[in-house]
């Protein structure tokens, strides 16, 4: 006897039912399981015995959300096998693994579809669904592009200190990892660009680098069109003035502050304070890399550091962080309010009052993450209040800075941060609304009660 239609089982899991940001969720979750298990094998560690599998999992978290804390030095404890796995992971996750699949799309001549776009605008924060495909297409040339030429000005630069194989293989790998806003190194020994502190072709290489990567694909194709547009979106203009005034603003307090610290500044040049404040300047808010030693800065500059992690990158690149839009947005909903008015502007535009209820709901998002997961960290790992919180605030932006408290925490403590710098790739919104089950708007309103505030 056949079942009717109507009475048949559906099946458990169906992709038509499943929204974009669930999707999105899904996707980063198989990248870094797939990763997970190529990080396992005895092929991928110089010890012949692959990572135990947290470890495993938290690098691969790691490398897939382009954060860069580390439990093992990448430089030593992989073989070319394991690091070109992280650096693979780096590149997808950078540029989001929707961003690949429709590369794939594209290149096996199929048409890109309404629910494509769909994902890709929630992947890469747009607006409207006007260019995806145009837009997905300027990624990968920018990236390429960027890439290209910071491998070749790196290469050039190592091959004074080793053979050409070597030198171009550093190369590749640190303008992935700086463009990506990673911060995986493989100089080894967990001592990052330390070595290079007064070097200024390494140290303004790598952070340019992490500037393009860090400012957004939007603000990079509306730069490059400049010269016949003659015009910037009020989204551009906001980026480039924040971005600008919190990397000069950062170097500036880093030099004040550490300018006479024995431990990091005092026995170096003024080439070497200047190059290596606007560095930790630029990396703090996206990428890990340090050419100071983090655990030896004063606390004020740590402090500062963790609110430039916590702010982060732009809208649509490969950092993380609230993002500065968000930062920027608040600021003026603060600023308007003290002078009693009823708008938030910039550059003589208005921004609507839904952008500014999404920045406060991200922002107050991020600081119950943060501090929860630093509460917790706080009873189960052996640390003090400011280093937890360093690498806690360090996780969720995906930064990867950290003050050498990663490679001794708990099995525990690697899965709560991995789960933290998952939410902080993919972004605490998209993870909340994958989680809800009812995202309705209600077709009424209740009526206007009345608070006292402040």
């Amino acid at each position: 006897m056949e079942i009717p239609q109507s009475r048949r089982k559906k099946p458990l899991l169906s992709f038509e039912k499943i929204n974009p940001p669930q999707l999105l969720v899904i996707g980063f979750g198989l990248i870094i399981l797939l990763g997970t298990f190529l990080l396992t094998l005895p092929i991928a560690t110089a010890d012949g015995n692959g990572l135990p599998f947290v470890d495993a999992l938290f690098t691969a978290t790691s490398a897939t959300c382009v954060t860069g804390l580390v439990v093992v030095d990448t430089g030593t404890a992989f073989t070319t096998f394991g690091q070109l796995t992280i650096l693979s992971m780096i590149q997808i996750g950078g540029l989001g693994f929707m961003t690949v699949a429709t590369l794939f799309t594209i290149l096996l001549g199929r048409k890109i579809s309404l629910r494509q776009r769909l994902l890709i605008q929630e992947s890469m924060n747009q607006i409207s669904l006007e260019g995806m495909v145009r837009l997905v297409k300027n990624v990968l040339l920018f990236t390429l592009l960027f890439e290209a030429i910071g491998a070749i000005i790196l290469t050039i630069r190592w091959s004074f200190d080793t053979n050409w194989q070597h030198a171009m293989y550093m190369g590749i790998f640190h303008s992935i990892s700086s463009f990506n806003n990673a911060g995986f190194d493989v100089i080894g020994g967990f001592k990052s660009m330390t070595g290079y502190v007064s070097d200024p072709i390494v140290n303004i290489a790598l952070m340019l680098l992490v500037i393009a990567g860090g400012i957004g694909f939007i603000v990079i194709a509306e730069l490059m069109q400049f010269q016949r547009r003659r015009k910037l979106s009020l989204h551009t203009k906001v980026v480039l003035s924040s971005s600008a005034f919190l990397i000069f603003f950062g170097a500036l307090v880093i030099l004040a502050i550490e300018f006479n610290n024995p431990k990091t500044m005092a026995p170096l040049g003024w080439d070497g304070k200047i190059l290596s404040a606007f560095f930790q300047s630029v990396v703090a808010r996206t990428e890990g890399m340090n050419s100071l030693p983090v655990g030896d800065m004063h606390q004020s500059s740590l402090f500062l550091i963790i609110i430039l992690m916590f702010i982060g990158a732009s809208p649509g690149s490969t950092g993380g962080g609230i993002k500065t839009t968000t930062f920027v947005t608040l600021l003026g909903a603060v600023w308007s309010m003290i002078r009693g008015e009823g708008d938030v502007v910039f550059f003589k535009q208005r921004i609507e009052s839904e952008k500014v209820y999404k920045a406060l709901t991200i922002t107050m998002a991020a600081v119950f993450l943060v501090l929860g997961v630093t509460m917790v960290l706080c009873i189960t790992e052996s640390g003090d209040f400011l280093t937890i919180l360093f690498e806690t605030t360090s996780a969720f932006g995906t930064v990867g800075m950290s003050m050498g408290l990663t490679p001794h925490l708990t099995t525990f403590g690697k899965i709560l941060l991995s789960l933290v710098m998952f939410a902080g790739r993919v972004g605490p919104l998209t993870v909340a609304f994958a989680l809800s089950w009812d995202r309705r708007k209600k077709h009424f309103r209740y009526s206007e009660g009345k608070i006292i505030i402040g």
